[in-house]
């Protein structure tokens, strides 16, 4: 039985369906007291997964007391409060629920826009004082106006729909967006800064990273129309406020709608708080109740499918798959991480991995693969327990650079994966190998030499000089220990043999050390497959 804490007063939704599997045990705990980190690392090792919104902050030290957690579900978008860098290095799947607020989000952005150009917040607020003080609100009319988009992603595309139904002209600035694909919304891609000075109205549609931090200052405010009205339904950090509240008491901007804040609840000793020509709102963007309960609803179901299923979605730390493709995939799974044991086994020291997917294998994510290669790799090097999520960490953290290719078809197989090693051992530096009829896992190169070896189980790897009587003397010294072989495979290569035995049982260091003896043997290792 899996246990899950439901927290931040999420919808019920959300337990209904953690419950409904029978297999998983809820605690709803939306005490104020555990939202203190503090608190919550005594309480968080009786769980294997938390569901939260963005009260709930999960530093590294929580995860550091998180010995049973896998995954952590944030329902809604923004992981800021979630140490997702540590949560990688210890395995933990950190997924969101993406979509589930983006039509409420825009929505906001929207209305905010609307408030903002008619001062109805401002009017709210004198007519509640018993004033009539209809010249003093002057507003803008939105049609034919350009709104300037930053950040055309999910709700940056929905805010350019709703624009264009209001009559207006869109542009926006997004580096990872395409012309094109720009175009087919009927927006208008430029550069950022190309932008500035052409919006009526600019509102920002960005992650917090750190080339977004501040992108809206002193230097970017000059850029800007007189006159611009800009809105943050985004990251509070995007804005540096003092600079903005300089360009509104300068009158180069002419109004500005806050929905984030850099902290949350900000400093209300903030000169802009008392500017009559912004507006606010307490970070509601996703805050209505459709939009709660959709989100609880993604996450749960995106829960439930990885602690029973293995299948991980909307992960912000891993390749989402579905079930569909995991069934498809597992086959070339259990292949990659089998190569990335054998090579991690052969060669223990090593400063880059390049992985190469040739073929049917390449109409899948392949960096799905890629973990799993780095997952049976690393557990050569380390005792630490690793997973497909903290296998890329784990590697970066041991100086291990990857690369990851895709080629064309191989002429000899239909799918083929290849791993090459540098700075281990030049004979053993490289692992090919591809899937029989959709299921069979073949080793079909080992270093230079090309075999059709099973890559499972206990095996001895043997490098030899290719003389008679080597394959006897490797039986006999096998069979006088009570090992077994349950295949043996040999290629030749330049006048050495390289054999891959499968063996019934595990052969003791003793037993590797008498057959290292023996005529011929240049190189013997066992190799564990399991």
């Amino acid at each position: 039985m899996f246990r899950v804490m439901i927290r931040d007063n999420m919808s019920p939704k959300a337990r209904e369906i953690l419950e409904a599997t029978g297999e998983i045990e809820v605690v709803v705990d939306n005490d104020k007291a555990t939202s203190d980190p503090a608190v919550l690392a005594g309480l968080i090792g009786d769980f294997d997964g938390i569901a939260v919104r963005s009260g709930t902050k999960i530093t590294e030290d929580v995860l550091d007391r998180a010995s049973r957690l896998k995954v952590i579900g944030r329902a809604g978008i923004g992981v800021d409060n979630i140490d997702v860098t540590s949560a990688t290095a210890r395995g933990i799947v950190v997924m969101n629920a993406p979509g589930g607020n983006t039509a409420t989000t825009a929505e906001h952005a929207i209305a905010m826009m609307l408030a903002l150009a008619r001062n109805i917040p401002q009017a709210t607020a004198s007519m509640r004082e018993g004033k009539w003080e209809k010249k003093q609100f002057l507003g803008v009319e939105i049609e034919g106006k350009t709104l300037g988009i930053i950040g055309l992603g999910h709700i940056g595309r929905v805010v350019a729909t709703r624009a264009m139904g209001l009559g207006m002209r869109v542009l926006a600035a997004d580096p990872y967006v395409t012309k094109e694909a720009a175009g087919a919304l009927g927006v208008e891609l430029l550069d950022f800064q190309d932008l500035l000075p052409l919006a009526d109205f600019i509102t920002l549609h960005v992650p917090r990273l750190e080339e977004t931090r501040n992108l809206i200052r002193r230097q970017t405010l000059e850029r800007m129309k007189p006159g611009v009205r800009i809105i943050n339904c985004a990251r509070g950090e995007v804005i540096h406020l003092e600079d903005l509240h300089e360009a509104l008491e300068s009158g180069r901007v002419a109004g500005a709608a806050l929905d984030v804040f850099p902290r949350e609840p900000p400093d209300w000793s903030l000169p802009i708080f008392r500017h009559p020509r912004v507006i606010f709102t307490p970070h509601l963007g996703a805050s209505t109740g459709e939009a709660q309960q959709k989100v609880a609803e993604m996450i749960a179901r995106q829960m439930v499918q990885y602690l029973l299923d293995e299948v991980i979605t909307n992960a912000v730390n891993f390749p989402s798959v579905s079930q569909e493709i995991m069934n498809q995939l597992r086959p070339y799974l259990g292949l990659a991480e089998r190569m990335g044991a054998l090579m991690g086994q052969l060669n223990r020291q090593m400063n880059a991995l390049s992985i190469t997917y040739s073929g049917r294998v390449t109409e899948f994510d392949t960096r799905v693969l890629t973990h799993a290669v780095l997952k049976g790799l690393l557990g050569a090097f380390t005792d630490r327990p690793i997973n497909y999520v903290s296998a890329p960490s784990l590697a970066r953290e041991k100086g291990i650079d990857v690369a990851e290719t895709l080629s064309q078809a191989d002429q000899d197989y239909t799918n083929l994966i290849r791993i090459r090693a540098s700075g281990g051992k030049p004979e053993l530096d490289e692992v090919w190998g591809t899937i029989f009829a959709g299921k069979y896992q073949r080793i079909v190169r080992l270093g230079r030499v090309s075999m059709d070896a099973l890559p499972e189980g206990p095996m001895i790897v043997l490098r030899n000089v290719d003389r008679p009587g080597v394959i006897g003397n490797i039986g006999t010294t096998l069979a006088r220990h009570g090992v077994n072989i349950a295949r043996f495979q040999l290629g030749r290569r330049e006048g050495e043999a390289l054999c891959l035995v499968n063996i019934d049982t595990p052969a003791g260091e003793e037993v590797i050390e008498e057959i290292r003896s023996l005529p011929h043997i240049l190189f013997a290792r066992h190799i564990d497959l399991n």
